[in-house]
């Protein structure tokens, strides 16, 4: 079993996983609850983001019938930073093995690295071998000289060394810690996108998370810090109303494009103190929110203009996360970026479809896949262990397993 948890601004997710004979996945617990002690993906209170992720295991173990050890955990936030290297090594038996592999990635990590920053990924794009460009699988092939082209991903130590901490005061192990957007893309984009190039903007509550994909590799990422809180106090601000109102009317009612929404459609909007609720139209709130979601938008098309990437994305821009479901966001984005874009949602859980079939899973949904990915390859994943006081819940679960094995191999 596998365990995902995704800490963001405005909640905290736990998913827990059977991995099942063929190697997919089929989630048998959720939990959610508000996350109080973060903002724009940094942790500002200890105690209160270590209460939202115990709730939200809480939850997600009482729904499983199991008691949670370890984690893949979810990273995003202002503080993160990319670029890319390149490193060349010489090939000392004139044939790839995986020790030149090993030691070209890591000359390719050799780059002057700011002591505050901690490494996150290095993710390899495409290797070159002599004059051979554009190899994606090196192992095995003859050459004198191995060349790498990687992404590197780095945090702020201290804001990485906070959410460790929030997660071990928990009880907790971690097995990894994941970028938000690469964790994203995993759940809801293609491999023909990747392959073609495509652009994810995972839109959440503090931040917004940009990733590139370009030949089937990560090329560019970038944090936009707006998200959706700035939208609800744009709503606050503008009708006076109290911040929890503007956060559900925004939610019900608030729409990207003004065009989109009535003007016959009248919304109640209450007011702070003893005051009366006031009446609006629908088009009129649609007019506080729609500057925000355009300032937005042209911040990430500036964003590909200066990293070059504008013209290499034919598939265009992939719109996901809780704030991204807004009616009229994806028809503004058409209008800014002139490309296509579609909203997307993660999928292929099976009975649990119709609850996490929801753009704000997306990136918890990434993460089991990558813990998945992990425990194929050998590595180390969460370990999960059924209560044994609980029998009558787990029992079904061997059941299902049972059944499993049997049409797999019958």
């Amino acid at each position: 079993m596998i365990v995902a948890l995704d800490i963001g601004t405005s909640k905290v997710v736990c998913l827990v996983a059977e991995v099942r004979l063929d190697g997919e996945v089929e989630v048998v617990g959720v939990g959610s609850h508000p996350s109080r002690g973060l903002k724009r993906g940094v942790v500002v209170n200890i105690e209160s983001t270590v209460n939202s992720i115990q709730r939200a295991v809480e939850d997600a173990e009482l729904m499983a019938g199991c008691k949670i050890h370890s984690v893949t955990v979810g990273l995003a936030g202002s503080h993160i930073s990319a670029v890319n290297s390149k490193g060349i090594v010489a090939l000392k038996n004139r044939e790839v093995t995986e020790q030149d592999l090993d030691r070209v990635v890591d000359a390719a990590r050799a780059i002057a690295t700011p002591t505050d920053q901690r490494i996150l990924h290095i993710l390899p794009q495409e290797y070159a071998i002599d004059s051979e460009e554009g190899i994606k699988e090196p192992l095995g092939m003859s050459g004198v000289r191995l060349e790498a082209k990687v992404h590197l991903v780095t945090g702020a130590l201290n804001a990485v060394q906070n959410i460790e901490k929030c997660v071990r005061m928990c009880g907790l192990e971690i097995d990894a810690l994941v970028l938000s957007q690469l964790a994203s893309s995993e759940s809801v984009l293609t491999e023909d996108e990747k392959e073609l190039g495509v652009c994810i903007v995972d839109i959440g509550a503090g931040t917004s998370d940009v990733a590139v994909f370009v030949g089937g590799a990560l090329y560019h990422t970038a944090v936009i810090p707006v998200g959706g809180d700035q939208v609800s106090n744009d709503i606050a601000v503008a009708l006076r109303t109290p911040t929890p109102n503007a956060e559900e009317l925004k939610v019900k009612y608030a729409c990207a494009l003004s065009q989109l929404a009535s003007a016959h459609e009248v919304v109640k909007v209450p007011s702070v103190g003893d005051r009366p609720a006031a009446e609006l139209s629908r088009q009129e709130l649609a007019k506080v929110v729609e500057p925000r979601y355009e300032e937005l938008f042209l911040l990430i098309q500036k964003e590909l203009q200066s990293s070059g990437f504008e013209g290499l994305i034919p598939t265009g821009i992939v719109l996901t996360g809780g704030t991204a479901r807004m009616e009229g966001a994806v028809e503004l984005a058409e209008e800014i970026f002139h490309m296509p874009v579609r909203l997307a949602s993660p999928n292929g859980f099976g009975s649990m479809s119709d609850i996490l079939g929801n753009p704000m899973y997306a990136t918890a949904a990434g993460l089991l896949r990558h813990a998945n990915a992990n425990e194929q390859e050998g590595a180390s994943v969460a370990v999960v262990e059924p209560e044994r006081s609980e029998f009558q819940i787990t029992q079904p679960n061997l059941i299902h397993r049972m059944k499993s094995w049997i049409q797999a191999n019958f």
